[in-house]
């Protein structure tokens, strides 16, 4: 929406009088932060994802100077959303870390942050001996293609998009990496797990443990980066093309995990669906990382028809997999299958079994391992089918049924006596595990949401005042 020159002005008023009165109030320095905008457009979607991130990023580094506001106050209008910090931190030590941000980070360049002495004195620039700011597109004094108008509005628009749309795709890439692997972490972490590497136990598996799922997991960072760029890129083409693009990293990735594992297949399946998720909120904007649907529904139109491609023409002479025989003989179509439909055993049984444990007040540990197990009752591993056979699948389901049956979060006693009955008969649900990790990254991307909401009025330690 477009503001007039008067709507831009009287903002302008409101700002300087709301710093007089808190400078007046408290007596401390004082931070003003605004966007650098050009042109009539003040605010909108992208903007204000600009405006988050910049704001984030300024919490964060007074949260490493180890200073909290003493006060803040936030508007959100037509005009511009603005934030006040009232600080007990020397002026100029805030004016070097307000710099900082200006001139090393992506968005920096439209982050407007302004330090105000007690006095109502601006502290400069120039007083770090640094030089005054540059224009968005020639690199001369910003201030004097102002005066002069070198540039027209469009061309100030143009480039201004171009700094947000890097700077937020940069970061959403970086923060679905960082989810991904804390997902996979937590996965690992989970104890005990009937069958699979927990933290005291490496259950059917006698080449890895806790430690190779670590090193699994710090090799594929960068790959988790690489898909939500790729899903960010190719937003605007049809999801089909989001998962083409994706295989060649998903192949270098499985190379990086046996590389940092030394030939241990720890995280393939894990390559798969969450390299997927990563693809789909690349494809999705911020606001919607917090609503599973959305997200499980871009991966289905990703992989849509997958199962049938993969599989077509298929007999029992050219089959050559476990996956492919399982397809012929019993109609199992395993991750495929699941990814195409969404991933209904994650939305529908495991994230529900998670949330509903962690309402009432059980650990992410102990939730986790309830929604690993209500999921091994309702789908098929194949990794199980992989280590026995079909009817050992079934048995499988049953037992854990039965455990539910019981109690719908089980006691760690009890899941303990499966995971020694399972270890005994060699068998891993490594293909629930994956699903698992799915479900803490959807609770984490929700939590992430959450916790950002919670922020947006309230630093941390602060009194606040949001209009």
């Amino acid at each position: 929406m477009e503001v007039s020159l008067m709507e831009i002005l009287l903002a302008r008023e409101a700002r300087a009088n709301r710093q007089r009165r808190l400078l007046a109030q408290y007596g401390k320095p004082l931070i003003s932060f605004t966007m650098n905008i050009a042109g009539p457009v003040k605010n909108n979607s992208q903007i204000a994802q600009g405006y988050a991130l910049g704001k984030r990023l300024l919490e964060q580094q007074l949260m490493a100077a180890g200073t909290a506001p003493i006060h803040f106050e936030e508007i959100r209008e037509k005009t511009g959303s603005e934030a006040f910090y009232v600080l007990n931190l020397e002026p100029l030590t805030l004016k070097a870390i307000t710099v900082e941000l200006e001139d090393h980070t992506a968005v920096g360049r439209l982050l407007d942050l302004d330090v105000l002495r007690p006095n109502g004195q601006k502290v400069e620039r120039q007083e770090l001996g640094l030089e005054a700011r540059t224009c968005l597109l020639c690199g001369r004094q910003a201030q004097i293609c102002a005066r002069s108008r070198a540039h027209t509005v469009a061309q100030l628009q143009e480039k201004t998009a171009a700094i947000l749309d890097a700077a937020l795709r940069d970061d959403d890439a970086k923060t679905a990496a960082r989810l991904a692997c804390q997902a996979l972490l937590y996965e690992v972490a989970a104890t005990p797990k009937p069958g699979l590497v927990d933290r005291v136990s490496n259950g059917s598996h006698r080449d890895m443990d806790f430690f190779t799922f670590q090193a699994s997991t710090a090799a594929l960072w960068p790959y988790f980066e690489q898909c939500t760029k790729i899903g960010h890129d190719t937003r605007d083409l049809a999801p089909a093309e989001t998962f083409s693009r994706l295989r060649i990293p998903g192949k270098l990735a499985e190379g990086e995990m046996l590389w940092a594992t030394g030939g241990v297949n720890t995280h393939k399946g894990a390559i798969f669906s969450l390299g997927i998720l990563c693809g789909a909120l690349g494809r999705l904007d911020r606001t919607q990382w917090c609503q599973p649907e959305i997200i499980l529904d871009q991966c289905a139109q990703m992989t849509a028809g997958l199962v049938a491609r993969d599989y077509a023409g298929l007999t029992e002479e050219t089959a050559r997999t476990a996956g492919q025989r399982l397809y012929l003989r019993h109609g199992i179509t395993g991750v495929r299958g699941q990814a195409e439909a969404g991933f209904p055993a994650v939305l529908q049984i495991g994230l529900p079994r998670l949330e509903a444990g962690l309402a009432r007040g059980l650990s992410l540990n102990d939730a986790g391992c309830a929604a690993l197990l209500a999921m091994l009752a309702a789908t098929v591993d194949t990794n199980i089918i992989a280590r026995s056979d079909y009817e050992t699948q079934q048995w499988v389901q049953a037992e854990a049924e039965a455990l539910l049956q019981k109690n719908p979060f089980p006691e760690k006693e009890a899941l303990q006596a499966m995971d020694s009955l399972f270890t005994a008969r060699n068998l891993s649900p490594g293909g629930t595990a994956d699903l698992l990790a799915l479900v803490y990254l959807l609770h984490l991307l929700r939590e992430n949401d959450q916790n950002a909401a919670e922020r947006s009025t309230t630093p941390i330690g602060t009194a606040s005042k949001a209009n």
